[in-house]
């Protein structure tokens, strides 16, 4: 088992949407909050997949950083 952190928010169109920042192009959607979260686990599956099958890295490297704002 793996934890990935994503991120969540309202789309334009009324769907939440949830992202998995430490996979490149890995997006979801759905109606509620919840029903967008179970997706996102099949989408992140599948990142995980076609990455492997291109030699890919499981997902990048993220780091915090501190910036005086």
């Amino acid at each position: 088992m793996r934890q990935f952190d994503v991120e969540l928010y309202p789309g334009e169109d009324g769907y939440w949407v949830v992202e998995c920042p430490s996979l490149p192009g890995c997006i979801s959607q759905g109606r509620t909050q919840e029903e967008a979260l179970e997706n996102i686990k099949e989408a992140i599956l599948v990142c995980l997949e076609v990455r492997r099958e291109h030699g890919l890295p499981g997902g990048v490297i993220r780091r915090t950083v501190e910036v005086a704002a």
